[in-house]
């Protein structure tokens, strides 16, 4: 369908509503004077609360699932049909901005609304999902939420413990889950027929361009590590440097190490390497430290030269923790390989886009989320929106209502012509 059949004032009324609701979201926190909302916390139950409200007000039937997200269906023409399922995350980083992940899921709700007050129904169903957990802050797991839509939750992860003790099946049964049910949250494969995300892009790519809107090809692959140096504590003022078993000498070698090495052409510009958590041991002024502990990201695009890095960074920490006479360990805490999506699910999204916007660009995502659970289920899309500077997980993350009225005119169109040309 050629015809556009919503204005670009009504998406900017429509975007004003999106980034209101951003704010009022942005209120619930663990604290006052900063973001924070953590999976099965007090604060994700008041939102979910108010989440469904708005879903309800949309035209949607709604519930929450066995693992806490909140998930609203708007039925299509036949009941029980497949669905489009549109959705994002509701959790946020600790110190977080208003948009990352929120702003997906409140525009998808505020298209379903357009369609319901524009009386319009689909070939297809369409469900939205807020999504309990994505940033796997409070037990360490990222997309908690998604996976248990994708039956990919393992029992096991019932025992992890946040950092103040307490259970993933506490918690849960706490917030009035019961944790023997959380299979009860996987659907069905052929549940949904498409899956799209909308989402801030968190980079500055955008920005840069000077464009509202893009394509996203594809999602870095990932590791996350826990690494350790052991050595022996003694006195500041009475060991000779000789006899030390330093780990800060061995970790400060190893890290010059990793940087000269992702600045090799064969690295750069492919991968990024971020330590984000750093404690050393017992962190006193006139103590050599008797361990470090850290935490290791890599991203890269490429499986097999985020592979051939991980190996010889790993392999250098351990020549290095020998010759400083420490040991070296470490944990994996997390991996994801490269996610590529759907190539005709993205023709259909960028010609959409065009039609609107006339230039654009296609990206791979540095960051993870929750379409890399779904690129393997069903065809899967992902529309990036600008971020100011490419500032995000930090509380100056901002998005032009143009550009979120902009984005809600894409996705009305591309269901649109997807209910006529793609089923």
């Amino acid at each position: 369908m050629n015809k556009i059949l919503i204005t670009f004032d009504e998406a900017k009324k429509m975007a004003k509503s999106v980034m209101k609701r951003c704010n009022i979201l942005g209120k619930i926190s663990e604290n006052k004077n900063i973001i924070t909302r953590l999976y099965l916390s007090k604060e994700h139950k008041h939102v979910n609360i108010i989440v469904e409200k708005w879903m309800q007000k949309a035209g949607m039937k709604t519930w929450q699932d066995e693992v806490g997200n909140i998930c609203g269906r708007y039925e299509g023409n036949t009941l029980n049909s497949s669905a489009i399922l549109m959705a994002s995350h509701l959790d946020t980083v600790k110190n977080a901005g208003k948009y990352d992940g929120i702003l997906g899921v409140l525009s998808s709700i505020e298209i379903v609304h357009w369609f319901h007050k524009k009386n319009l129904r689909f070939n297809f169903a369409i469900e939205v999902i807020g999504f309990a957990d994505e940033e796997g802050v409070r037990f360490g797991i990222p997309f908690l939420g998604s996976k248990g839509i994708i039956g990919e939750w393992i029992k096991d992860w019932l025992n992890i413990i946040d950092n103040k003790g307490i259970s993933l099946k506490r918690a849960m049964e706490g917030f009035g889950l019961n944790p023997n049910f959380f299979n009860k949250a996987s659907r069905a494969k052929d549940d949904f027929i498409t899956y799209l995300e909308l989402h801030i892009e968190q980079g500055p790519y955008l920005y840069l361009e000077k464009l509202p809107l893009a394509v996203v090809k594809g999602i870095n692959g990932m590791y996350h590590l826990e690494c350790k140096f052991i050595g022996e504590s003694g006195h500041a003022g009475t060991v000779p440097m000789s006899c030390r078993k330093d780990v800060f000498f061995a970790f400060s070698e190893w890290l010059m190490f990793l940087r000269k090495n992702i600045q090799k052409e064969k690295y750069s510009k492919k991968i990024v390497s971020t330590i984000g958590k750093f404690n050393c041991f017992p962190n006193v002024t006139n103590v050599i430290p008797e361990s470090i502990v850290f935490s290791l990201d890599l991203r890269s695009i490429d499986n097999i030269i985020l592979d051939n890095f991980l190996e010889e960074i790993l392999n250098y920490a351990k020549k290095i923790s020998y010759f400083y006479k420490t040991t070296f360990i470490y944990k994996k805490k997390y991996h994801s390989f490269s996610v590529f999506f759907d190539e005709k699910l993205q023709e259909i999204l960028l010609k959409t886009i065009k039609y609107f916007q006339k230039r654009t660009i296609e990206i791979y995502s540095g960051a993870g989320h929750d379409a890399i659970s779904f690129a393997k289920r069903c065809p899967t899309g992902m529309i990036f929106i600008r971020c100011k500077k490419g500032i995000s997980h930090n509380p100056n993350e901002s998005v032009l209502d143009t550009d979120v009225a902009l984005s809600l005119q894409v996705f009305i169109k591309f269901i649109i012509n997807i209910n006529q040309n793609f089923l």
